[in-house]
């Protein structure tokens, strides 16, 4: 491993990637790999998750396109100075941000979305021009050995190296030194990876999970709720990092909703669930055993079945969950919906924030006024309401956790700005140097109180300019008086001049 890395930081220190065009490049050479290996890609993820075509390529592909689209057309303007505010001090001083990369970056993914959760993050990486050693998961073991053969046919060999291995590659892995790790997982693991980043003092991003609660108020439209929750949660057969982790409502909405959540179940995957080409299947038979495992002591109220060869387990609406229920101490990660009641917003905000902070949190309301109290008054990575997981499709919105769900974001210019290091710069001229003797001893009061209106007041370029108007006026005015008989013997000589040059030309 420490060969890799180091080849990996020679690589970086040889300067190619500060090149814009070169970044550019490699982002298209990732874009024409999803298109010229769809096919194998989309075969992968149907070995690993049983997933067919369709969610494959919206779930895994045709993000990443847009993603890769999007940096390419804004990466000049992203990667150009931000130049910021002056104060009266540096007023004739170049004052601005450089976006520089961070160097070589570690990026761990996850097996729930074994592409993406890999590959969104490098795109970021590539754009901001760092190097990156990438650790897919072994748990999708045919998406990780795919990326480990088609990656380096597309990208530099030396720069994006893929390590594949189990937990012994991730731990030699983690002993190396990197400039930022990006980790994509639960939240065990991410103790683990900060633990090992202190060593080095190396920033990390953390995108963990948690359980995202989903709140239904009364009011709300449980038929539209019903559909959107349906989809969201049993997506993927749960294994979604911001899936609806449970329901929180009032017990007399209850009915109606588990109704409507079974004839949305039937509409989406028909009578036989188990037969239908759009539903997903556990990763593996540990994971297969552990969600099963979760519905000990809860009342099913739909669903249930299961079949450990396959690796399924139908989607499951749960009824009468205590708080102290074994569902509800760790996030389900399966198609497991526990519904537990509350009596209004009140307790049901209560309820969330006596928990750890969410990676999202879904309110569904007609009362515009009960969705600003839950986001006011709660705290989550992201927030949907009306609808679930939907704020992740957003690239202008950054997407993270906090706390226990996570730290840092990315998506977009998010992630742009989660590869770069943001260095300040002031370039000052050796001129003015009259202005700088009010920081150079020996003080006195008087300098003091004219930095203070130097450095504290904010440089207004409309206020400043009608301030010095007068002053200029003045000096003009001066200029004029002192040498009007200069000037106005310069005007004759002038006004002959021309005469002279008329009568010649005529």
């Amino acid at each position: 491993m420490q060969q890799i890395v180091e080849k990996t930081r020679k690589a970086f220190a040889s300067g190619r990637t500060r090149s814009l065009d070169f970044r550019v490049q490699q982002l298209k050479s990732l874009k024409r790999m999803f298109t010229e290996k769809e096919d194998e890609i989309k075969a992968a993820l149907k070995a690993d998750l049983n997933k067919n075509g369709c969610s494959a390529y919206s779930h895994e592909i045709m993000g990443m396109l847009a993603e890769i689209n999007l940096i390419i057309e804004k990466l000049p303007e992203w990667a150009a100075p931000q130049h910021v505010k002056k104060n009266l001090m540096t007023l004739q001083d170049e004052v601005y941000i450089h976006s520089e990369p961070l160097g070589v970056v570690l990026i761990i993914g996850a097996w729930n979305y074994p592409v993406v959760v890999l590959l969104q993050p490098l795109v970021g990486a590539i754009a901001a021009g760092n190097a990156a050693v990438l650790k897919p998961s072994e748990v999708s073991e045919n998406t990780a050995k795919l990326l480990e053969k088609i990656i380096p046919q597309y990208l530099d060999k030396e720069l994006y190296p893929v390590v594949n291995g189990g937990v012994p590659e991730t731990t030699q892995l983690l002993e190396q030194r990197f400039d930022h790790i990006f980790y994509t997982g639960n939240t065990n693991v991410g103790k683990v990876i900060m633990s090992a980043a202190s060593k080095y003092l190396t920033p990390v991003t953390l995108e963990l999970g948690g359980k995202s609660p989903c709140y239904i108020d009364k009011n709300s439209d449980i038929e539209v709720a019903s559909r959107r929750i349906t989809w969201g949660k049993f997506m993927n057969c749960g294994q979604t990092c911001i899936a609806p982790d449970y329901i929180l409502c009032e017990k007399s909405i209850q009915p109606k909703l588990i109704e409507k959540i079974k004839e949305t179940l039937k509409e989406f995957y028909g009578d036989d669930v188990k037969q239908s080409k759009d539903y997903e299947r556990i990763i593996n038979k540990r994971h297969f055993k552990r969600v099963l495992g979760l519905m000990e002591g809860v009342k099913v109220a739909h669903g249930g079945d299961h079949d450990e060869e396959t690796c399924y387990i139908a989607p499951t609406i749960l009824t009468d969950v205590k708080p102290e229920s074994k569902i509800m101490q760790e996030e389900i990660f399966g198609p497991l919906l526990p519904i537990l009641s509350v009596q209004s917003v009140e307790e049901a905000i209560q309820f969330i924030n006596q928990k750890e902070k969410p990676l999202a949190l879904y309110v569904f309301s007609k009362d515009n006024k009960v969705i600003k109290k839950m986001i006011s008054e709660t705290s989550s990575g992201g927030v949907t309401a009306n609808d679930v997981i939907m704020h992740f499709s957003v690239v202008g919105l950054p997407f993270g956790g906090v706390g226990h769900s996570g730290i840092g974001s990315y998506h977009g210019k998010h992630s742009f700005d989660t590869f770069s290091h943001k260095r300040s710069c002031l370039i000052k001229s050796f001129g003015m140097e009259g202005a700088n003797k009010l920081r150079y001893p020996p003080y006195s009061t008087k300098k003091i109180e004219w930095t203070k209106f130097l450095l504290l007041n904010k440089v207004n370029k409309k206020k400043l300019s009608l301030i010095l108007l007068p002053f200029f006026a003045i000096a003009v005015a001066m200029i004029i008086k002192r040498y009007r008989w200069q000037l106005a013997g310069r005007g004759l000589q002038l006004m002959m001049a021309f005469q002279r040059m008329y009568y010649k030309h005529n």
